[in-house]
């Protein structure tokens, strides 16, 4: 791997024993709600911003913790990068609706399963599963 890692902040919320991911339409895969860190955020902040771009959804501080570092290959950058997420459990309140911006191009929850169906597989996706199951949480 070349260059500097990729430093960016996840969403990770489970229904159902299924893990929420959003379609990224640039990347054609889906990924874990979130994205980059912009310079002088934390991951927390740019989780935020994040969510509300492409969710159109302003996350409840009560209901967002942190859960876990992971690190993996960065999906489809060229030339090839690691990706360092700190990812975040959130509980999704019901009255919350998720609304896509046009670079999602949609929202759906999934088991391990489901993912393994898709033509694109993200390893970083696939080691939140790993860790969700490995906690009983999927």
């Amino acid at each position: 791997m070349n260059g500097k890692a990729l430093a960016t902040a996840g969403l990770v919320v489970v229904c159902g024993r299924k893990l929420l991911l959003a379609y990224s339409n640039n990347k054609q895969a889906w990924y874990l709600p979130g994205g980059k860190l912009d310079a002088g955020e934390s991951a927390e902040q740019a989780l935020r911003r994040e969510v509300a771009e492409e969710l159109c959804l302003e996350l409840a501080a009560e209901r967002l913790r942190y859960w876990c570092h992971i690190a993996s290959p960065a999906y489809g950058e060229q030339p090839p990068r690691q990706m360092e997420q700190d990812c975040f459990l959130y509980t999704l309140a019901t009255h919350e609706e998720l609304r896509p911006s046009r670079e999602i191009g949609g929202v759906r929850f999934f088991d391990a399963g489901d993912y393994a169906r898709e033509p694109a597989q993200v390893s970083g996706v696939l080691l939140v599963m790993q860790r969700l199951a490995a906690e009983g949480l999927m």
